[in-house]
């Protein structure tokens, strides 16, 4: 792939990757399928991150409602969100920033085997943990390892 191929088609925003990182780097970061598991603290500041990265495809999970004591650290939400889902919430707020994104948000429990199995995470390229329940951790890892799908923690 050409830089002036991939400069054409790149999102204005973005051209500092190209410059840092190359052409193909950055077509590989704009064809990934990256799932993020948790949109708390940690989850919101990857979630906006990745979206200005230039990651296209992201997919979120979270089985939380969003709490006013959640709002003095967790950006994306705001008093009139309080006691709505923080994946759909996360999801509105960080394509703001990027509109662009095609982006999925999934409220639920990482751990409903019947929705989130090793046949819904291979479809992904990367899976990146969010959270804070140790539980849940170690069930991704697993997810992860039998999916043969790279987990970052």
């Amino acid at each position: 792939m050409s830089t002036t191929a991939t400069t054409n088609t790149i999102n204005p925003r973005l051209k500092h990757l190209l410059t840092a990182l190359g052409p193909e780097a950055v077509q590989r970061v704009r064809d990934a399928r990256i799932l993020v598991i948790g949109a708390g603290g940690i989850g919101c500041e990857l979630l906006k991150n990745l979206v200005l990265t230039g990651f296209q495809d992201i997919e979120v999970v979270d089985l939380d409602t969003i709490d006013v004591s959640n709002l003095n650290r967790q950006f994306l939400f705001r008093k009139k969100d309080v006691g709505q889902p923080k994946s759909l919430i996360a999801k509105d707020s960080v394509l703001r920033f990027n509109p662009e994104v095609k982006m999925v948000a999934h409220h639920g429990n990482i751990k409903n085997g019947d929705k989130f199995n090793a046949t819904f995470i291979k479809q992904f390229t990367l899976v990146a943990n969010a959270l804070d329940n140790i539980s849940a951790r170690r069930h991704v890892n697993r997810l992860c390892v039998k999916a043969g799908v790279p987990l970052v923690e």
